[in-house]
């Protein structure tokens, strides 16, 4: 499902708090749980412009050349159709309380390729809903130029929707027949 490592850790963590419910409180994150993923972890506020970071780990930060806290995050996409796409993911994470992971294709400036992986799932805040996201963002492969290039442009090359798995989902009674069917096949081919 993710291919990531990072991405996984952070999924397996959010799944395992949210339990039965459509998402986890984000005062039940707890950053030492996700120690290995931490650098490539964000939390995002929904604010009347747009989601903004409101913390973003340290490699992800390297990735992007600058700090990301108080940023928005359609920013890192450089053209206005990416960011309505980004907006829009953001906005049905949040109405569907369903999670999000994207397959990315970049660039560097300096015109190196990078694949990164992004996950974006639903928190909730004092128990509202539509306040916060939990993401990560991270590379394929760490790649060697970090630090040195940072990434210019990203595009969005797959998606897909995590739905909550079928198992938790309540199941529909299949209906019940009255009787035997009333259409019989007899051999030959008649009815």
């Amino acid at each position: 499902m993710m291919k990531n490592t990072s991405t996984r850790l952070v999924f397996d963590y959010w799944d395992k708090l949210r339990g039965e419910r459509s998402a986890p409180e984000r005062g039940e994150i707890e950053p030492g749980a996700l120690r290995h993923a931490l650098a490539d972890t964000f939390v995002l506020e929904n604010e009347p412009i747009g989601p903004v970071f409101r913390l973003a780990g340290t490699r992800l930060c390297a990735l992007t050349g600058h700090e990301l806290r108080g940023r928005l995050f359609t920013a890192l996409w450089p053209d206005v159709e990416s960011q309505a796409d980004m907006r829009r993911l953001v906005q049905t994470v949040m109405d569907e309380s369903v999670g999000a992971v994207a397959g990315l294709s970049g660039e560097t400036s300096t015109g190196l390729p990078i694949h990164l992986e992004l996950l974006l799932l639903p928190l909730r805040y004092r128990g509202r809903t539509h306040a916060r996201l939990l993401g990560a963002l991270s590379p394929t492969m760490t790649p060697e130029w970090l630090g040195l290039d940072t990434v210019h442009s990203m595009r969005m090359i797959s998606l897909r929707m995590l739905w909550p798995a079928a198992a938790s989902r309540p199941r529909t009674p299949e209906p019940q027949r009255a009787g035997p069917p009333r259409l019989l096949v007899l051999p030959g081919g008649r009815a």
